[in-house]
């Protein structure tokens, strides 16, 4: 597969390595992308790169609690301009409205929002605005006691990145300190135990192979792992995270001070793992010229 300088750029920016050790990268593994991070890695030329975190849809994330529940939608669109726009934000507000009352992504589709289907208000809405749209996704949280937050807020109650957290016990000062967490530290997972086993078995054969490279004995990369994968672990999880407000504490030891248990959390980003077509500027204005 040919690598272009498009490519080799993108792992840069995406790992922080050189631009030649990008471009062995993409070589060696002909051109894909995560495993050249992981390359990379292995040969202690990155850092760990989240790559689902290149945000490239535009739109808002909206969140709506009550009685024990609560919902977050995302609603993209082209461009950022449209997310600002009142009339695309009473729709989005609305359509989270209407998902307080369904489960899942598919029903709210469906659903009725003012003698209309959601999916017939938002064609509507494009025919208006011009501009293309979707109902992405919708992620419920169901608890004792559900907190909201919203980062980047464009009005109220939505934004560029929604959080939902779940609680055994009502405590909304400490939910909204939860939520603002997960908004900057991204969990994976609220505990190990909800960890994809892929992922992590992954992790630790990146890691393997990364300790490989010091030219230790087995024994020893074994004794080397098991503390990797700790840390690891620890910072990928909610429960195991060390807390913002106070980082002396773990976020479960902060709970259980708290008095309460964290149940379930949901974090949605606007346009999070989407890739955005990178159009060549100076090609398309020679194209139209000729055109």
């Amino acid at each position: 597969m040919a690598i272009t300088a498009a490519m080799v750029k993108e792992l840069r920016d995406t790992s922080g390595a050189g631009m030649m050790d990008a471009k062995k990268a993409l070589t060696e593994v002909d051109g894909d992308m995560e495993a050249a991070i992981d390359w990379l890695r292995t040969k202690g030329l990155a850092k760990a790169a989240k790559k689902s975190g290149r945000t490239a849809a535009e739109g808002l994330v909206a969140v709506q609690v009550g009685g024990g529940k609560g919902v977050a939608v995302e609603v993209n669109s082209e461009t950022d301009f449209v997310g600002k726009n009142a009339e695309f934000q009473e729709m989005v507000s609305g359509i989270a409205d209407v998902a307080m009352g369904v489960s899942d992504t598919e029903s709210l589709e469906a659903a009725d929002m003012g003698g209309k289907s959601v999916t017939d208000v938002l064609n509507a809405k494009i025919a208006t605005i011009g501009e293309n749209m979707s109902l992405r996704r919708m992620a419920v949280v169901e608890a004792t006691s559900v907190v909201s937050y919203v980062h980047n807020a464009a009005t109220a109650g939505m934004g560029k990145i929604g959080v939902l957290v779940g609680l055994s016990a009502e405590n909304e000062a400490f939910g909204k300190q939860i939520a603002m967490h997960i908004a900057a530290a991204n969990p994976a997972a609220l505990s190990e135990a909800d960890l994809d086993p892929a992922v992590v078995e992954k992790e630790k054969n990146v890691q393997m192979d990364i300790a490989r490279e010091s030219g230790k004995p087995e024994a020893v990369i074994e004794k080397m792992i098991v503390g990797r994968m700790k840390k690891w672990l620890a910072e990928s999880t909610l429960l195991g995270q060390a807390f913002v407000v106070n980082p002396d504490l773990t976020v479960a030891e902060a709970a259980k001070e708290a008095g309460v248990d964290i149940t379930a959390f949901v974090r949605l980003e606007v346009g999070e793992g989407i890739e955005k077509k990178v159009e060549d500027f100076a090609a398309e204005v020679a194209k139209t010229m000729k055109g």
